[in-house]
């Protein structure tokens, strides 16, 4: 039973006080949680002890070199084959971040899914939850596992450094017409300043110009009036899978340039091989019974289960699938045509309410920071955000 504590106050003032104005907007504010999770330190620490673990689970599961067959299992684009493989051989392409989504159990912490490519709520986790226990007078550090902007920062760092032939100047993009996603480029944007990064911009995807040819070969974007820069290192909050099926010359156009050092792109392509749902069925079969992992196939299970599209994302039509092959709660969406993995069933802890909580432990080069989402059904990008309190 997870056992929750009120945080009163305004979250606002505290936040403005830490100059982050854009993370008040309301359509950030809007679903944060009044009350905090009780965690005691001992399960905070067990979460991010199953991140470090689960990330080296999906490293060694890799085979060397990368056959087709797992890119096609994994249902990979055809067109980023040559990117997913060059990434993966050349460690100056740095996996920066991402977040698993994790089960606390009756039978222990299990892996849900990992959000390897383009994970978000990175402002609701480091800067609005912290806000939340600052608001409310908790003002320890020590009191919430949340040492994400540093871990960031710190992985920002490294990618710098790996790639000291190119300009340190970072272009972070996102999808158009996003406030969230430009919210959460605003936090990866300060944690690449404190990283050292001689110039920062973020825009719109669409406002990105990319060159192959000539002299001016690389990804530019406009800075001011009339002013137009090449940038060295790119971040795109915009997954590759996306890219590659609705602009797949720019996808194209992007691998071009990474096989060339023109540019270098994070997340790096190899993400793929970790964000493909499909990989929740390979780690089975890679490591069968771990108490880390859910059973998982490709085809359906015996027993309680969930069905999920292998790119789906933000929860869109995972459908539950009782005993006997009865369909249970179908989420609506857009990926219904992909190909479908199939997962047991983990049965999320409740609170007094009813409502199911999930765990999200975010990773930067080692698992830095813990939030929760709570809903009555399945957890969606829609579900409400729940700050922790250690205890």
């Amino acid at each position: 039973m997870i056992r929750l504590l009120p945080l009163s106050g305004d979250v606002t003032p505290a936040i403005r006080q830490l100059g982050w104005n854009w993370a008040v907007e309301e359509a950030c504010a809007a679903y944060l949680a009044p009350e905090a999770v009780a965690l005691p330190a001992a399960e905070a620490e067990a979460l991010l002890q199953a991140a470090d673990t689960l990330y080296q689970l999906l490293v060694e599961s890799i085979p060397d070199p990368i056959p087709d067959e797992l890119l096609q299992l994994l249902a990979i684009p055809t067109g980023l084959w040559a990117a997913v493989r060059h990434s993966w051989n050349d460690d100056r392409h740095w996996h920066l971040y991402g977040r698993f989504d994790l089960a606390a159990t009756a039978d222990g912490i299990k892996l849900l899914e990992f959000n390897a490519d383009t994970a978000t709520s990175l402002p609701e986790t480091a800067v609005v939850q912290w806000a939340s226990l600052v608001a409310a007078g908790y003002t320890e550090e020590e009191r919430q596992a949340n040492g994400l902007f540093e871990g960031l920062q710190s992985q920002l760092g490294e990618w710098r450094t790996r790639n000291p032939d190119l300009d340190p100047s970072l272009l972070l993009v996102h999808l158009p017409g996003s406030g969230e996603d430009e919210a959460n480029c605003a936090i990866m944007a300060e944690a690449a300043r404190a990283a050292g990064f001689a110039s920062v911009h973020v825009s719109p995807v669409d406002a990105m110009q990319v060159v192959t040819q000539g002299t001016d070969q690389g990804v530019w974007a406009q800075t001011g009036p009339e002013q137009w820069q090449r940038f060295g290192f790119l971040f795109k909050l915009v997954p590759w899978e996306i890219l590659a099926a609705e602009e797949p010359e720019l996808t194209h156009d992007l691998t071009e340039l990474l096989l060339r050092r023109d540019v270098i792109i994070a997340n790096p392509a190899y993400v793929l091989l970790f964000q493909s749902k499909s990989i929740l069925a390979w780690l089975w079969q890679a490591f069968p019974q771990h108490p880390l992992l859910l059973e998982a196939a490709l085809q359906p299970l015996r027993g309680h289960q969930v069905s999920k599209p292998v790119l789906g994302r933000e929860g869109q039509n995972v459908t539950e699938l009782r005993p006997g092959g009865q369909a249970g709660t179908t989420m609506a969406g857009e990926f219904a045509g992909q190909p479908q993995l199939y997962q047991a069933w983990a049965e999320l802890p409740t609170d007094q309410q009813g409502r199911r909580y999930q765990a999200g432990v975010f990773w930067a080069g080692e698992a830095c920071a813990l939030s929760f989402r709570r809903d009555a059904g399945f957890i969606t990008n829609l579900s409400e955000f729940v700050p922790h309190l250690l205890v």
